[in-house]
Order: C-alpha cells, then sequence, then structure tokens
C-alpha cells in the first residue's frame, strides 16, 4: 500500500484554455497547459517546441484495461521497445489518476470535464440523472469542437465508447458519434467490447461495416489492432497531403488489451515461456524493477500481499499461462503500431511539431468473462454456415467466426484465436496493478494507478 497522499482536486485539463492559447500564439501558456494535460492524463508524452512556428499536431494514444506495470518503461517484461523510447526522449509520469473504467476515463479526456459533468458518471446506460445519462452532454465541448476553432483538422481510430452501442435507428441516435462530435474522420468500434478478428458494431465515418467488406482495409489478414495502426497511418497521410496548412489532433484509441484474449498465433509464439515462473514471480520481479527504475519508492510502498487462494500457478495454469501470453502478445502488438504511427509522423515532416500522449483508461481487469466452466475442444471443421462478407457484427460476443466455428469459452479453451473469447482474470490482473491493490471496477489504486 502506498503511503497517503491527496489527489488532484482537478485533474481533467481545460480544452478551452488550450484552444485561446494555440489562437493566440502564446507558445508559453500552449506549453504550460500542455503539460498539465500530459501530468494529468498521460504515462508517457512527449513534447517538442514546433520548428514551424505554429501550433503544434497533437496525438493522443489511449491503450485499454492495462495495469500500471505493463510495459517495459513502467517495469513490465512486456516488450514495448517504442513507447520505451518515447518515454526516454520524453517524460513519465506518476501521479496520473483516470477514472477506473472505459466510458468515464473517455468522457474525462474527450470533454476536459469530470465524468459526471460531461453526462456519464458510470457507463453508456441511461439512469435518468443528469450525470448519468450514458451519453455526451451537448453542453460540453469535445477537444476536437474546441481546437477546430484554433484550425485543428480532427481524426479519430478505434473504440468510442461514449454513447449507446445500439445500432442507430436514426440520425438522431448518432447524435454522439465521432463526426457529431467534431471529428473530421473516423473508423473503430462504437461499443466498449469485441472479437479484435471481428469487432462489434465496427463503422467507417457514420455508417456500420463489416470487416471482411471493407475495401478500405489493407489487406485479407483482419486483426482490430492492425486496422486502428492502418488507419491513423493514413489519417497522417491524408493530412499531410491535403491539409499540411493545419495542424493535426489524432486521437488513437486502441483496445488491446481489453478481452478477449486475441491475437495472431506468431506474435502469441514470441511471448511463449515468458510467464512459466508463475504470478507472484513475475509480479515481484516486477516491482524490483520499477524500485530500480525510481517509479516506486521501496521506503514509502510496500507490496500488497499475494492473495492466498489465487496460488502460484493457479488450478489450470497451463491454460491460465497462456492468456498472459496472449496478452502480452496484444500489447507488443499495439506498440509495432503505435511505431508505424510515429514513423508515418516523421516521413511526413510532421514530428518534430508533434505533442504525442500515451495514456490507460483505467487498470488491469479482474472480470471473469469466459473463465467459467470446461470449454468445449474445437471442432475438426466448420460446423455452422459461414458468414456472408457484408454482415455486421453487432453483439459483443459473436456466436460464431466468419468461416463458420462456434465461439468458444470457459477453461481449457486455449486463447488466442477467433473461435475464442476469454478474459486473463484476477491473477494476471493483480500482476498488471502491481504494486498496488484491486482492479478496474474498484476505487483502489489498482483501478486508476498514478501514472
Amino acid at each position: 500500500m502506498t503511503t497517503p497522499r491527496p489527489r488532484p482536486a482537478r485533474w481533467m485539463t481545460d480544452w478551452l484554455t488550450l484552444r485561446s492559447a494555440i489562437q493566440s500564439g502564446c507558445r508559453s501558456t500552449v506549453r504550460r497547459v500542455i503539460g498539465l494535460a500530459a501530468v494529468t492524463m498521460a504515462a508517457v508524452a512527449t513534447w517538442a517546441v514546433p520548428a514551424s512556428g505554429g501550433p503544434p499536431h497533437i496525438v493522443v494514444i489511449l491503450s485499454d484495461d492495462m495495469g500500471y506495470s505493463d510495459i517495459g518503461c513502467y517495469g513490465g517484461e512486456i516488450e514495448t521497445p517504442v513507447l520505451d523510447r518515447l518515454a526516454a526522449g520524453g517524460l513519465r509520469f506518476t501521479q496520473f489518476y483516470n477514472t477506473g473504467r472505459c466510458c468515464p476515463t473517455r468522457a474525462s479526456l474527450l470533454t476536459g470535464l469530470y465524468p459526471h459533468q460531461a453526462g456519464i458518471g458510470h457507463m453508456v446506460d441511461d439512469h435518468g440523472l443528469p450525470g448519468y445519462r450514458g451519453e455526451l452532454r451537448h453542453d460540453c465541448l469535445t477537444i476536437a469542437e474546441a481546437l477546430a476553432t484554433a484550425g485543428y483538422r480532427a481524426a479519430a481510430a478505434g473504440k468510442w465508447h461514449v454513447t449507446s452501442p445500439a445500432p442507430p435507428r436514426s440520425a438522431a441516435d448518432q447524435a454522439n458519434w465521432p463526426l457529431q462530435r467534431g471529428f473530421d474522420r473516423f473508423y473503430g468500434t462504437i461499443r466498449g467490447a469485441g472479437s479484435f478478428f471481428d469487432p462489434a458494431t465496427l463503422a467507417r465515418g457514420n455508417r456500420l461495416i463489416s470487416p471482411a467488406a471493407d475495401p478500405d482495409y489493407p489487406g485479407d489478414d483482419y486483426y482490430y489492432t492492425d486496422a486502428i495502426t492502418a488507419e491513423a497511418v493514413a489519417a497522417v497521410q491524408e493530412h499531410a497531403a491535403a491539409h499540411a496548412d493545419r495542424p493535426l489532433l489524432l486521437y488513437v484509441a486502441f483496445t488491446a488489451a481489453h478481452w478477449p484474449m486475441h491475437a495472431r498465433e506468431a506474435d502469441i509464439d514470441r511471448c511463449r515461456g515468458r510467464y512459466a515462473a508463475g504470478y507472484d514471480a513475475v509480479r515481484r520481479a516486477r516491482y524490483e524493477r520499477m524500485c530500480r527504475e525510481g517509479l516506486v519508492d521501496p521506503d514509502a510502498t510496500t507490496l500488497v500481499p499475494w492473495p492466498e487462494d489465487l496460488g502460484e500457478r493457479g488450478e489450470d495454469w497451463p491454460w491460465d499461462e497462456r492468456t498472459m501470453e496472449v496478452y502480452a502478445a496484444m500489447v507488443e502488438s499495439m506498440d509495432r503500431g503505435i511505431g508505424r504511427i510515429v514513423a508515418t509522423l516523421d516521413e511526413a515532416g510532421m514530428l518534430d511539431d508533434t505533442l504525442v500522449l500515451y495514456l490507460q483508461d483505467n487498470g488491469g481487469c479482474a472480470e471473469n468473462v469466459g473463465r467459467s466452466g470446461v470449454g468445449e475442444p474445437r471442432a475438426a471443421g466448420p460446423t455452422l454456415p459461414p458468414l456472408p462478407p457484408d454482415h455486421l457484427q453487432v453483439g459483443r460476443r459473436p456466436a460464431q467466426t466468419r468461416d463458420g466455428y462456434p465461439v468458444r469459452q470457459g477453461k481449457g479453451v486455449m486463447a488466442g484465436p477467433a473461435d475464442t473469447f476469454i478474459a486473463y482474470g484476477r491473477a494476471w490482473s493483480t500482476v498488471s496493478n502491481t504494486p498496488f491493490r484491486k482492479h478496474k471496477h474498484w476505487v483502489h489504486e489498482g483501478a486508476s494507478p498514478p501514472r
């Protein structure tokens, strides 16, 4: 448990102040406000005074359901060389708090308000109270809407999750979709979770699409993390070609490493055997690295005792070891994607004029999705009719894969492929949140750990 310390009374940036500073050309104010944005939102931030003398491009990268110690520059054994390099050339923060859940963190990030002020005090269900309507309020501005008045174009790629996930029945149901909230370009998912091989509520602009029938996706081997990366790269390239006289706001919201644990087999292979020592051994190794890096003060922090009921390897170890291997593969895939985005900014001559912020929406997730009961083995061949290419996936968990395999859950079902839907569970979430207690959902440090 860490020693008590006061939380900031207000940790959300006022995007209107940033807009005003940019409009007036006051660089000192821009740097001050950007610094506040970094301190209060980002685990990693890089900032260079724009060589052009104009306002900076801003890239906000958000990952999903990851713990304080997961990435390499925060003590993790997961290989994240791109984020590590950004951190080495920028700033790492240890006093940032998010809101412990996906939706309210995104509402705060997008508006600069406390989540209740933005209308999403919990999730995207409507509880009939002003702070809990499950929709962004229309008397607040998003960062895209605010910065548009300072000449910015805005693009978003990835998870939205600040409006009702139901398929829209009319244009009114899309009032809080990205294009209606200031973004000029959007590709991603409206709801909060789904398959990485067949995402639920996938949309391009205002139109729901199927990944199997999207002519704009480069390639046939679909994986959502790579698709988000490809869209972000395309947005930078389009901006450089057609809007080079304007600054860019790019919001990249990866769903890694939210359940289900989905990754390509080649990425999983690179992580095999990395977690053979067991839960607490991995956690203690992380803690020791964090102490050496100065991220944790061992004189002021006690590593939370390992929960006895979890054991050192659990009752179904090979299966649970696999879930963490897949989790690591998901994060490493995201890191490579961030590398592609940074490289594209560099190729376009934009990197030296760009502020890059990386943050996480909450701590590691202990939800038990897909971990109950005993799972079925994979069938020798497809047992269901294949889905047509234009089939729209709107449910969080698909019943089957595109090629006709039933989607399986339960102990013994090895995570990773498209026909599985499994979370990594409480033990690995405890490891992710080293050295803190509890997980996403809770109000302990593990839910919204300091960055």
